[in-house]
């Protein structure tokens, strides 16, 4: 993995989708911080992120100085519904191996930048509650607790809550 001061942020492109489903996968397959029980297909990433990208919404890939996706972060709709258009919710994923090296913090910061441009008011991080890496990044941004679901997911069997936090954008 490259020293934290030789990677770049960019806007996503369509040869990232392997790369960006092989980052999912690992927290699909090891982790509760996605509630995602198996990895999507390529296909489905790249449905997914085609939908953002036709939004003009957010999508930031963080490449090394070798070209590895060392992770990416988005903002989107945080629901379908009409009247929820000015309200994103966030993700940011890291490759494993880049994980506590600042980078999640260099993205988030990005990610609000892109998001303000595009329009969006506020911004929701929908969090499993023992996460508390994530949690803590969010709040060095200003974001608040605004509620939490208790039990609300089941994986490698166990129950988890999920904390909602909100920053005004």
């Amino acid at each position: 993995m490259p020293a934290l001061s030789d990677y770049q942020l960019r806007p996503f492109r369509w040869a990232d989708v392997p790369a960006i489903t092989a980052i999912y996968d690992h927290y699909v397959a090891t982790t509760t911080i996605t509630f995602d029980t198996e990895t999507p297909s390529e296909a489905r990433m790249a449905e997914k992120f085609g939908a953002m990208l036709d939004l003009g919404h957010p999508l930031i890939v963080a490449e090394g100085s070798d070209g590895q996706v060392l992770g990416y972060a988005y903002a989107s709709t945080y629901r379908p519904r009409p009247a929820y258009r000015f309200t994103c919710e966030d993700s940011i994923y890291l490759h494993k191996d880049a994980v506590g090296r600042g980078l999640g913090k260099a993205m988030l910061a990005e990610l609000l930048v892109q998001s303000r441009a595009a329009g969006f008011k506020q911004m929701i991080a929908v969090i499993t509650a023992d996460t508390e890496i994530s949690i803590s990044l969010h709040e060095r941004f200003g974001f608040r607790h605004v509620g939490r679901y208790e039990a609300v997911g089941f994986k490698f069997d166990r129950w988890l809550d999920i904390v909602h936090l909100q920053l005004a954008l």
